[in-house]
């Protein structure tokens, strides 16, 4: 694991490496595939891709360290279930366990129940969880660039392309963005909160735009609760938004969505 990450991320990638060598103590080669896949090769870049620009990433968690548990409070399937039909373009999913209360099997549940594709977000720290998350059936695949090297980030991602997966590759920092420096990339995000506060900023993504791989579609993630503050950050240049807390705790989540995607308004 790199040096500098946040305390909180260090806690929940211990725990997913404990529990992983609990359950599956055998490692599990995968085979690898190099090169980028292709808009074409994907659902899950050709859903963003047709909506560039107002493409929402709906996301189903079923809590986090700071909200706790949200049984109870979150109907998944049912969430699922409206987003697929409110103009969201596409699914994600934490599977997480023990921090968010997630499990590959909602996943799968989730991404019937919504027939978007779906991304898996998980704390990945080994090739199994790659192979985990296209056996659930997810399109794309969560890679958060603080836990890696460059070349251990780099074999991830190759991995989940030889299985059909989207690599979605997290940042953070600018340290985070150098991590990629020399590699081919086709779909890079900015998370808003900061790791170590949970403050959220849009501010955050904007600022590092720049510093993106060109010809990856770009995804702004965590903070937008709004339909200005999703414009904004297309104005600025994002493709893609992943939006969860605001989807999930709305009064009218479906009200919200459309407002998000533009549908607003307009009888969809």
């Amino acid at each position: 694991m790199t040096s500098g990450i946040a305390d909180v991320l260090r806690r929940i990638v211990e725990r997913r490496r404990a529990r992983l060598a609990e359950e599956f103590p055998e490692p599990v080669a995968l085979p690898q595939r190099r090169e980028p896949l292709a808009v074409g090769e994907s659902p899950f870049l050709a859903a963003l891709a047709a909506r560039r620009g107002r493409a929402v990433v709906a996301e189903i968690k079923m809590g986090s360290p700071r909200l706790g548990p949200l049984a109870g409070r979150v109907d998944p399937i049912a969430q699922a279930a409206l987003y697929g039909r409110g103009g969201a373009a596409a699914l994600s999913v934490v599977v997480e366990p023990d921090f968010f209360h997630g499990s590959y099997e909602l996943l799968a549940r989730c991404k019937e129940a919504s027939g978007l594709p779906a991304i898996a977000k998980d704390f990945v720290v080994r090739p199994l969880q790659i192979e985990q998350a296209r056996a659930a059936g997810a399109d794309a695949v969560l890679l958060i660039a603080a836990l890696h090297p460059p070349g251990k980030l780099a074999t991830f991602a190759a991995m989940a392309r030889a299985l059909g997966l989207a690599p979605l590759v997290e940042t953070h920092s600018a340290a985070d963005v150098a991590r990629l420096a020399g590699g081919a990339w086709e779909l890079v995000g900015v998370n808003n909160r900061d790791l170590a506060t949970f403050e959220v900023s849009l501010e955050r993504s904007i600022e590092r735009l720049p510093e993106l791989p060109a010809a990856a579609l770009k995804v702004a993630e965590s903070g937008i609760a709004s339909g200005a503050d999703l414009e904004r950050l297309a104005r600025a240049g994002f493709d893609a938004f992943l939006v969860g807390e605001s989807l999930l705790l709305a009064e009218d989540p479906a009200a919200l969505l459309a407002e998000l995607a533009g549908l607003a308004g307009s009888g969809a």
